[in-house]
């Protein structure tokens, strides 16, 4: 237990069985970090199956991208064994805004398009800046973003875009910086905003309409 519950812990805990199918049933008395266990009896090919990733996501919005993810939550199989992917479909200037995973590292896989992609140190010392990490990835290119720092991906090529990612925790979990900032359940205090980012009291104000009527 004090091994389980020790905060180095930097991934998932490594599974101390073959596997653990997720199955949401709050009767059983058997837990892990993540989801309870499927009966092994009950187990079937179909628990480590998901068809689908052969499809491009939906990109008509005002992002002009797409992330079609797969984790425990739609891939029962992946639980305990701390991986998880996901599908990134670009058009044309497309942007999978600044965010990070909270519980994940991502190593990031080109298969077209021309990405501009980068990451953020977290906050540095005294008299230093949050260094940036930048590169332009062509087919076939590779590029890891550290465990919850923030990041971003930019299409700059001609063409649609699409990119695999795949994700050190079966729940990586996403927090997309604006979305969190200026769309949150109730909203922050537009003075606290206001004084973070330095700016006019009436500019928070106009973001957190805007982030309110795009997610009601």
């Amino acid at each position: 237990m004090a091994l389980a519950s020790s905060p180095s812990t930097a991934s998932d805990p490594s599974p101390l069985q073959d596997f653990c199918v997720a199955v949401n049933d709050s009767k059983t008395t058997v837990f892990v970090n993540g989801k309870v266990c499927k009966d092994p009896k009950l187990v079937t090919a179909d628990d480590f199956f998901r068809p689908g990733l052969n499809k491009p996501g939906n990109t008509s919005n005002q992002l002009g991208s797409a992330v079609t993810a797969v984790n425990v939550n739609n891939l029962p199989g992946l639980n305990t064994l701390g991986i998880s992917l996901a599908r990134i479909d670009f058009a044309r200037r497309g942007l999978n805004p600044p965010h990070t995973h909270p519980r994940g590292t991502e190593v990031l896989v080109v298969l077209k398009g021309r990405l501009y992609v980068g990451f953020v140190l977290s906050n540095p010392g005294p008299n230093m800046k949050n260094k940036l990490f930048t590169k332009i990835l062509n087919p076939g290119d590779v590029f890891v973003f550290p465990e919850g720092l923030v990041h971003f991906q930019l299409n700059v090529g001609k063409t649609n875009a699409i990119a695999f990612a795949g994700l050190s925790s079966q729940n990586p979990g996403v927090i997309t910086i604006a979305n969190a900032v200026f769309g949150s359940d109730p909203p922050i205090n537009d003075n606290v905003l206001a004084k973070a980012f330095q700016v006019d009291k009436k500019i928070i104000d106009h973001l957190q309409e805007q982030f309110w009527w795009d997610n009601n």
